[in-house]
C-alpha cells in the first residue's frame, strides 16, 4: 500500500465513520476539531485503524498528533515500518 492510498484510505473512513464533510479533510486542518473528537470517539478511531491497517495504537500516540497530515503521517510510517 502507497502513500495515496493510505491517505484515501484515512479519508474514505473519516467522511464514513466520523461523518466529516470530505473538503474539510485538508492536511493543516486541526484533527481533533476536524473530525469532533471527544473521548469516546477516539476508540472508536483506534479500532478503525486497526480494522484498516492492521497495527496496535496507543492511546499515548495521539498525542503528538495535532493536523490531519500528522495523523497521516503517523499512519504511513506504522504501515511502511511494519512492511519492512
Amino acid at each position: 500500500m502507497n502513500k495515496t492510498e493510505i491517505i484515501e484510505r484515512i479519508n474514505a473512513f473519516m467522511v464514513e465513520d466520523f461523518e466529516v464533510e470530505e473538503s474539510a479533510i485538508v492536511p493543516t486542518a486541526d484533527l481533533k476539531t476536524t473530525l469532533d473528537l471527544d473521548s469516546l470517539d477516539y476508540i472508536d478511531l483506534v479500532v478503525v485503524i486497526e480494522q484498516n491497517f492492521g497495527f496496535k495504537v496507543k492511546p499515548e500516540d495521539f498525542q503528538t498528533m495535532i493536523t490531519i497530515q500528522d495523523f497521516y503521517d503517523y499512519v504511513i510510517n506504522k504501515v511502511e515500518t511494519a512492511n519492512v
